[in-house]
Formats: C-alpha cells, structure tokens, sequence
C-alpha cells in the first residue's frame, strides 16, 4: 500500500506526520506500506493546502503511484475547518478513479500535539489544556524540545520527539480521539472494504 501525506508546510511537519502515520498503519496490519510526505509542490500554509486547485494538482501528479492520499493540516482554533476538509473530500472523490482514496484530517490544535501526547509531560501541565490551546506549538511543544536540548536538531526537536512518540502510538491514539483516533478508524474501514489495495511494488 502507498500512502502519500500532504502537509500545509512540509519543512517542519514532515519530521512528525511520517513516522506517527508510519505507526498508524503498522497498528492496522500495514507495516510494509510505504508512506512519503509530498515535498513537490511544496504548499505554503494553510490556505493552499485547503485551496482545491493545489490539491487537485497533487491527485494529478501522484494518482499512478499512490493509493491513499492523506491530507493532514492543523486546526488552528477553526471550528469550521471540518467543513472545508470534507468539501475538498467529496471534490477528491469526484475526481479520483476506483481505488484510489483521499482523506483529511485536522489536528487538534496543530500536529506538534500528537507528539505531545506520546511522552510524559510536566506534571504541572494540564492535557486539556494543551489539548485545546491553538497556539500549542509555541505554547508547549517547543518549550518542552528546549527542556530536551533538541531545538538545534532537524524540525527543532520533532525529529527525535516524533520518532519516540511514534513507539507509543496507542498512548496518541487514545489522547487524540477527535483527530488521530478519527483518521484509524476510517482508514481501517477503507481496508476492510478494499483489503486487495495495491501491494507495495513501484513506489513514490
């Protein structure tokens, strides 16, 4: 099975969405499926990667190589990005032929807080509170890369925090229901209908 992940900004989110969708997958049966992160066109921001016309042109270029689009943004505080997701949703579905499938997805608040939710935090922190903060990258997430010494690594710390969390995605799973809970189960449900899904030959 091919996968390819598309990020409102890769630069930063890559280090993160790769290996917590990487464990996803293996936790659903998948563990030779091949995930890449788009880097080509690179989609600066929030409001390309909402933008149908930049996604229609992912789904032009990669549609050969990949059976499962994954388009995975941060929600920002937005109650109504939903909404926009699933237009671009019925749009890809439109336009996609028969097996091949897109899927969006919004983090609750930004995707830093899947990695949050893999590790033992302070103490004096609140989950809910982290949970619902729309600014939690700079609110938690780098202060707790600095309490590690890993704001000079790649991504300023995600690299080495995601691969760690990612080792305990059942602990990111249950802490994020709404988004990375959300994302299993309708991806579980698009194996069951199509348990043949292309093998992992060819690649992207």
């Amino acid at each position: 099975m091919r996968v390819l992940v598309i990020p409102e900004d890769f630069r930063n989110d890559q280090f993160i969405l790769k290996p917590v969708v990487e464990a996803m997958l293996k936790k659903l049966g998948r563990r030779t499926a091949i995930v890449r992160v788009c880097q080509e066109p690179l989609l600066g921001g929030i409001s390309q990667a909402t933008n149908w016309e930049r996604i229609s042109e992912i789904l032009d270029r990669y549609c050969g190589m990949v059976d499962i689009f994954l388009l995975l943004v941060d929600r920002d505080g937005q109650a109504g990005r939903r909404s926009r997701l699933d237009e671009l949703e019925r749009n890809a579905h439109a336009t996609l032929p028969p097996g091949r499938h897109f899927l969006a997805e919004n983090a609750w608040q930004e995707v830093e807080v899947w990695v949050l939710a893999g590790h033992d935090l302070p103490s004096s922190w609140n989950w809910r509170q982290v949970r619902s903060e729309a600014q939690a990258k700079e609110t938690y997430f780098k202060p707790f890369a600095e309490s590690r010494r890993l704001l000079n690594e790649p991504g300023e710390g995600r690299s080495t925090l995601a691969k760690e969390a990612a080792r305990r995605y059942d602990r990111i799973r249950s802490l994020c229901p709404e988004d990375v809970g959300s994302l299993e189960e309708r991806i579980a449900a698009l194996l069951q209908a199509q348990p043949g899904m292309s093998p992992t030959t060819g690649g992207i």
